[in-house]
C-alpha cells in the first residue's frame, strides 16, 4: 500500500468516527428532549457503516496481487432508532398524557458514553495509523539522500 492510498483510508475512518462522535453527542444532548418539531420525544440517531473498495490505481494493483481488497470506511446512512420511547411517570410535565406518563427519547446514557468511548479509541488509532505512514515516507525521503 502506497503513502497515499493508507492516508485516504486513515482519513475516511476518521471522517466516518467523528460522524459517529458528533451523533453520540448528538443523542446526549438531547437525552431528556420530550418535545420535537416532528412531534413526540427525540429519536436516537446512529451511523451505518460500509466498507468501500479503494478505488486509486495503485489499490487495483495490490487487489490482483494479494487476492484481498482495499477497503476504505464510508458512513452510508444515518439512521434513527425504531424502538419505542420509554414511559416514565411524571404527572406534573407538561407532555405527560392523561395517565401522567411522559414518552421519554430511547437513549440509554450509559451507553452512549461506551460508544463515545470507543469511537474516540478508533479515531485515536487512526490517527496513529496516518502518523505512521507519514513517518515511513519521511524517513524514506530521508534514506535517500
Amino acid at each position: 500500500m502506497d503513502l497515499f492510498t493508507s492516508m485516504n483510508t486513515s482519513s475516511s475512518a476518521l471522517t466516518a468516527e467523528r460522524t459517529r462522535m458528533n451523533l453520540i453527542s448528538s443523542n446526549l444532548a438531547n437525552a431528556n428532549t420530550t418535545r420535537t418539531p416532528e412531534g413526540g420525544p427525540y429519536k436516537r440517531k446512529d451511523a451505518i457503516f460500509t466498507a468501500s473498495p479503494v478505488t486509486d490505481n495503485f489499490g487495483r494493483a495490490l487487489d490482483g496481487l494479494s487476492g484481498k481488497h482495499l477497503r476504505q470506511v464510508n458512513v452510508t446512512e444515518i439512521v434513527e432508532d425504531k424502538n419505542q420511547p420509554r414511559m416514565q411517570y411524571d404527572p406534573s410535565h407538561p407532555d405527560a398524557n392523561p395517565e401522567g406518563y411522559v414518552a421519554m427519547p430511547n437513549v440509554n446514557v450509559v451507553e452512549e458514553m461506551a460508544d463515545m468511548i470507543t469511537a474516540t479509541r478508533v479515531y485515536e488509532a487512526n490517527v496513529m495509523s496516518a502518523q505512521a505512514a507519514k513517518n515511513m515516507a519521511i524517513k524514506t525521503l530521508e534514506i535517500s539522500k
